[in-house]
C-alpha cells in the first residue's frame, strides 16, 4: 500500500511560528491513526522561520517529515461560495487535494461541501455562523481544523448541525484557516 503524504500549513508571520501546537496534535494523531507511529514529532524542530514577512510553511510528511518550504503569503479573496452536494472523506490533511478540486465550480470563488444534508467546510477553510448569541460551526466537519480545534477548546464555537437552508436565520458568517485565522466575511454571497 502506497503512503498517501499528509500536510500542514502553517502561518510564520515576521519569525512567529503560529499555532504550532494545535499542528503537532493534528500531525500526530493523523500519524498514529494513519501510520500507527508512536514517536511524537515536534514540526517545531524543523522549521528555520523567515524573519521578515507573511509566510505559508507547507510541511509534507507521513511517518517522519518529507519536506518543508516557506512561501511569501497573500490572501484569496473569497466573495462567492456555492453549496455542493458531495460525500467527499477528508478525514486527513492530505497533501493530494484533486477529490476537493473537482468539486470546484470556476463561477464562484470557492464552494461549500454539504454532505449527508448537513454543511461541513470549504475547499479551504472551516466555516462558522453568527446566531445573534454564539459562534456556531459544523458538527461534522471535513476536516478538523487547527484553528477550529482552538477556538473550540476555549469555547468560543459551538458544535452543531447547519442545513443549509438555517443560513437565513444566521447574523453573520466567518471562514478559519491556519493563514488567516478567524475572519468574520463582510460581504459573502452564498447561492444555496
Amino acid at each position: 500500500m502506497i503512503k498517501r503524504e499528509l500536510l500542514e500549513t502553517i502561518k510564520i508571520e515576521d519569525g512567529q511560528v503560529m499555532n504550532i501546537e494545535w499542528h503537532n496534535r493534528r500531525c500526530n494523531k493523523s500519524r498514529l491513526e494513519l501510520f500507527d507511529e508512536k514517536k511524537l514529532l515536534n514540526l517545531e524542530e524543523f522549521i528555520e522561520p523567515p524573519q521578515k514577512g507573511l509566510y505559508r510553511c507547507r510541511i509534507l510528511y507521513d511517518n517522519e517529515v518529507n519536506s518543508i518550504e516557506y512561501i511569501p503569503y497573500s490572501p484569496k479573496k473569497i466573495k462567492s461560495l456555492k453549496i455542493i452536494q458531495s460525500d467527499i472523506d477528508y478525514k486527513y490533511k492530505y497533501n493530494d487535494r484533486e477529490e476537493l478540486n473537482k468539486l470546484l465550480d470556476n463561477a464562484y470563488d470557492d464552494i461549500i461541501i454539504e454532505k449527508n444534508g448537513f454543511l461541513t467546510d470549504t475547499t479551504i477553510a472551516n466555516i462558522a455562523f453568527f446566531d445573534g448569541e454564539k459562534w456556531i460551526t459544523p458538527l461534522k466537519p471535513l476536516l478538523e481544523g487547527t484553528i477550529r480545534e482552538k477556538l473550540l477548546s476555549e469555547e468560543f464555537l459551538i458544535l452543531k448541525n447547519i442545513k443549509s437552508e438555517d443560513i437565513k436565520n444566521f447574523l453573520h458568517f466567518a471562514l478559519m484557516n491556519a493563514m488567516i485565522g478567524f475572519q468574520i466575511q463582510k460581504s459573502i454571497n452564498i447561492k444555496l
